[in-house]
């Protein structure tokens, strides 16, 4: 007998205090405890929920922008590190799987910052440090490409979790290496973006990319995604006289949940702060694979073949020394003689 997870959902659509990690982070927890004491099991944040999303890089030129990178820098965590252990205890105590974007540095790599997503298990285990591939158009000013270690379908309470940050969920391959893997529950992490073009509507961007992961992989999709505070707009107005007009377009966010039909399960969030939450039945992502099962008996892998290279990319190799393991995998070993085997 196969068993298949029943569960409440639950995607926070909500801002950060911006640039404020502490208060971030204990915003994050009380909305955790509040998501689990209305029944949730899994619960889904934002992208770079902690502490915030570089907005700066839309409205104002590279050099006048390079004070709150520094700012921003200064704010961000490592990972794992003193936040995420506060972020784990809560996801522990109250029994739920988290994931949770962060700006994340790199302790050895002094400058570099990364758009990063965090799975949490429901036993505080830090499963998952997911970087973003490839930063998004001006995002480049502010964070590095992650690599391919981190495309994993991780083992959770909630059934096989997979997650990719914001314009990731348009990336064809990203999404199929995770489906590959046996992805039932996919985490989609993003940001309101009221600076896109103006016949660009976010919100439907948002919601049309999820379904079409859900309907293509027969999987269940949580969306995730911040909102504008006025506390953004203020420091923002601080950089541009005219931010916000550009800040408070709205159809800028949309936070739901996708079932593996491709629609939507229960009301969705547009713009507005608060929780969605859905029950979610993995048995339904059984049937639908019967017509289309792109990652098995609908496809031609004698036709197609994707390969995906999951070494972790690192700025010097160090010959005769044995090398870091990758997050979250075994330690290297070595072959008698030989260089050491990551």
């Amino acid at each position: 007998m196969i068993d298949f997870p029943i569960f409440k959902a639950a995607a926070v659509q909500a801002a950060p205090v911006f640039l404020d990690t502490a208060k971030t982070v204990d915003k994050a927890c009380s909305l955790i405890r509040e998501a689990a004491a209305n029944g949730a099991k899994l619960v889904a944040f934002p992208e770079v929920y902690v502490p915030g999303y570089p907005y700066w890089n839309w409205i104002v030129p590279p050099p006048e922008g390079s004070r709150w990178f520094r700012r921003l820098y200064q704010a961000s965590i490592a990972a794992p590190g003193p936040e995420v252990d506060l972020l784990a205890a809560t996801a522990r105590d109250c029994g739920v799987v988290v994931v949770i974007g962060v700006n994340e540095h790199d302790p050895e790599r002094i400058g570099a910052l990364y758009n990063t997503i965090l799975v949490i298990g429901s036993d505080g285990t830090l499963l998952g440090r997911h970087r973003k591939l490839v930063p998004t158009w001006a995002e480049k000013l502010t964070w590095a490409g992650g690599d391919g270690s981190s495309l994993k379908v991780h083992k959770t309470a909630v059934g096989p979790l997979g997650v990719l940050a914001c314009g990731e969920n348009t990336n064809t391959l990203a999404r199929f290496a995770l489906l590959a893997q046996g992805e039932m529950v996919h985490a989609a992490s993003y940001i309101a973006l009221p600076v896109a073009p103006p016949d660009y509507d976010m919100a439907e961007a948002i919601k049309i990319r999820a379904m079409a992961h859900s309907f293509e992989g027969k999987v269940f999709t949580i969306v995730s995604c911040s909102t504008i505070s006025e506390e953004i707009i203020a420091a923002m107005s601080s950089a541009r006289a005219d931010a916000r007009s550009l800040l408070e377009r709205k159809h800028s966010a949309f936070s739901g949940v996708i079932g593996p039909d491709g629609r939507l399960v229960g009301a969705p969030l547009i713009d507005d702060e608060g929780i969605v939450y859905a029950d979610i039945d993995l048995t339904r992502c059984i049937e639908p694979t019967q017509m289309h099962n792109i990652t098995g008996h609908y496809n031609r892998f004698d036709i197609f073949d994707l390969r995906v290279n999951r070494r972790p990319q690192t700025a010097v190799a160090w010959e005769g020394e044995v090398a870091p393991p990758p997050f979250g995998g075994p330690p290297p070993s070595h072959e008698p003689g030989g260089e050491p085997n990551a």
